[in-house]
């Protein structure tokens, strides 16, 4: 089992003083190495004798972590092959940030392919959003959003009409919050609400899952800092390659 890109063995060691079980902290180095892309999808993790020897483990300890992250999604045990990197989750999170940005901090390798980049007319909703007239032109931007060559979430934003330049090569080779900076925008706050439904057939077919697949769901209205609406989102993502985490405080 090497670093991805490297022929180096990953740097694994547990610390046999700390009350944390031997397995739970194979199982955390391993799933960081997964979420940061030093294990790639595909990898092999090799055999549990070796890397049992390696640590100073026994085979039940790393087959109880190894076990732990095929039921987390993140790998799979496959017949003659042995075990195998899946994918890795995307943990994002719930403030003003983009996909792009969240994954490229996360070494996931973001990748975009624009799918529509037009005009049309306002529906009741965006206008609503946007604060323009219902039928008004306002920009559409839908967008599919891959990490190490899989689909993880497809992007539909409106803009108001002649907010900024946007050009589908420069929409495919980075973020729209990066190209709103770029073009002197402030991003100041936003609202944002989360929620989940059943992947339709087109949304089934761009995310490669199954009909009515769980998906989570995002919707967002963000706003500048002179209080202007700049861009309106509404975002489905694959369940099981995306998660959002929340900070949670007591209020006294």
């Amino acid at each position: 089992m090497t670093a991805h890109g490297t022929d180096r063995p990953l740097p694994l060691s547990v610390d046999r003083t700390s009350p944390v079980p031997l397995y739970f902290q194979l199982a955390q180095q391993l799933e960081a190495a997964v979420e940061q892309g030093r294990l790639a999808p595909g990898a092999l993790l090799g055999n549990e004798i070796d890397l049992a020897a390696r640590l100073g483990l026994s085979r039940p300890t790393v087959r109880q972590a190894i076990q732990s992250l095929v039921d987390k999604g993140l790998m799979v045990r496959r017949r003659g092959v042995g075990t195998q990197v899946v994918h890795s989750q995307v943990r994002r999170p719930l403030e003003l940030s983009s996909l792009y940005d969240d994954l490229e901090a996360a070494g996931q390798r973001p990748a975009t392919s624009v799918l529509r980049n037009t005009v049309e007319p306002a529906t009741a909703g965006v206008a609503a959003a946007l604060g323009v007239a219902e039928g008004s032109e306002v920009h559409l931007v839908e967008r599919l959003r891959s990490a190490h060559g899989e689909p993880v979430a497809l992007l539909r934003n409106h803009l108001p009409p002649g907010l900024l330049p946007l050009l589908t090569e420069e929409l495919e080779s980075t973020g729209l919050y990066r190209l709103m900076r770029a073009s002197g925008i402030t991003l100041h706050s936003a609202r944002q609400s989360v929620g989940a439904r059943a992947a339709d057939d087109r949304q089934a077919r761009v995310l490669e899952e199954p009909v009515g697949a769980p998906l989570l769901t995002m919707e967002r209205t963000t706003y500048d800092d002179t209080g202007r609406v700049v861009e309106f989102g509404s975002h489905v993502y694959r369940a099981e390659r995306y998660a959002f985490e929340f900070q949670l405080l007591v209020r006294t």
